[in-house]
């Protein structure tokens, strides 16, 4: 048998203006898989954590992906799995991804590195399938490669990764639910051309902005007038938090991925850790439990400890 772990971080989808197409991943939190490859043919699955997820591989993100991985390779071998769920289901943060880049990555490397970076990222897709009912990269692409990924196409798949500047993240966690499936349900399917047109620019705006480490443009950039004027009402005390962290000194932030949480950019340790007061006296005073993260941007992606 071959034994290995891997810690699958979280992630920060769309990236305000980015809707399905931009995405970082966090240094913390991240979650962690015991990961077996067995000679019995299956996928066992146990859970080390409170959120009683489902063991039936094909209802779980990554019993779905290790599955794949194996018909694709033409195994009759299975996996054994022992998770460990650090990023809340739900949270926004990209719990489902993490899943199943975790998944992709321990069953790439122990069936013998055998898949190229984009199968690893279209294999991982079936996971995300599975939680948000459509396959989307935002997440898995920057989980798998670390830093920031433009998915430029889905079909067929075109990542490019870009240069993420040394920035702090803060994150908040209001202990609501918002389902990704039930976020995307209510987005509008036509938009103004003039709310394109200006979407447009903000996303070239902050792609220019990593690249060139403007940060004042990657603040000013970081509006989004198509997603996050729907998608906020789904979220308690959304409009004080950013005005809030804003006036806190952050470069700018908004929703992750599709709620609850919230994140924002900070240039320096010292600002974030602000942000981050600021973030939990808005929900202290609204009365709604949270969890914070004050981290950095992951330039690795998952890794493997042997």
């Amino acid at each position: 048998m071959k034994k290995i772990t891997v810690h699958s971080p979280g992630t920060v989808a769309n990236l305000v203006c980015g809707f399905d197409i931009l995405g970082l991943a966090l240094k913390e939190p991240y979650d962690i898989m015991e990961v077996t490859l067995t000679d019995q043919p299956g996928i066992i699955i146990h859970n080390r954590d409170e959120y009683n997820l489902p063991t039936d591989p094909d209802k779980n993100v990554a019993g779905v992906v290790f599955k794949v991985a194996l018909e694709q390779a033409g195994s009759s071998q299975g996996f054994e799995v022992v998770m460990e769920k650090r990023i809340k289901p739900g949270s926004g943060i990209g719990s489902s991804a993490a899943s199943a880049a975790g998944a992709a990555v321990a069953a790439n490397h122990l069936l013998g590195n055998i898949f190229s970076r984009d199968e690893l990222v279209q294999l991982a897709m079936h996971g995300e399938k599975l939680a948000a009912g459509v396959k989307h990269a935002d997440n898995i692409a920057p989980c798998i490669l670390g830093g920031i990924s433009l998915i430029r196409s889905i079909h067929p798949l075109d990542i490019l990764s870009i240069p993420a500047p040394d920035l702090w993240v803060t994150v908040v966690h209001p202990q609501v639910e918002v389902r990704t499936s039930d976020a995307r349900q209510i987005l509008r399917q036509q938009v103004l051309l003039k709310d394109a047109i200006r979407q447009w620019g903000n996303i070239a705006g902050l792609v220019t902005g990593f690249f060139t480490n403007d940060l004042q443009l990657i603040g000013r950039s970081l509006e989004d007038v198509i997603i996050e004027p729907v998608r906020s009402i789904l979220i308690p005390g959304f409009d004080e938090v950013k005005t809030t962290c804003l006036a806190a000194g952050a470069l700018g932030g908004g929703i992750s991925g599709s709620g609850p949480s919230i994140f924002m950019l900070s240039e320096h340790q010292h600002t974030a850790q602000k942000v981050e007061a600021a973030m939990q006296a808005v929900y202290e005073r609204l009365g709604i439990a949270y969890h914070t993260y004050v981290t950095t941007i992951s330039k690795t992606g998952v890794t493997i400890i042997e």
